[in-house]
């Protein structure tokens, strides 16, 4: 039987500024929700609330241990963004490029229009 489809997808759980510091958290180690929440000013419940975000966007797992649930980082998810970035990355890349060129042309050209640059002592009254 297939899985059902998340109720959240991952471009909304990270539009959230908190949500981005809970998957930072969750990055290198699985944490409870009582240790989650000692890193944020807002109560427990609101913690729990962005990880049920997280979780059904599939970007967040949980497991029980004992009576606590532990929360760790799924990043499998988040290749869906990499994929959408890499796509506009090109755009980037050619504009930077483009400056690049342009900086380079005109900035010998500008250059020479000037003749030699002499250095300017800012300690002189000149």
């Amino acid at each position: 039987m297939a899985e059902p489809a998340p109720k959240h997808d991952v471009f909304q759980a990270i539009a959230d500024p908190t949500r981005r510091k809970l998957l930072h958290l969750l990055g290198d180690e699985e944490l409870p929700v009582t240790v989650i929440s000692g890193h944020f000013t807002m109560s427990r419940t609101a913690v729990s609330k962005h990880l049920r975000v997280l979780a059904d966007a599939g970007l967040v797992k949980d497991r029980k241990v004992g009576r606590e649930t532990r929360y760790r980082l799924d990043p499998e998810p988040l290749l869906e963004l990499k994929r959408w970035l890499a796509y506009y990355e090109r755009y980037w890349e050619n504009k930077l490029s483009a400056l690049k060129r342009f900086v380079e042309t005109e900035g010998s050209s500008d250059a020479d229009s000037f003749g030699p640059l002499k250095a300017v002592d800012r300690d002189s009254s000149e």
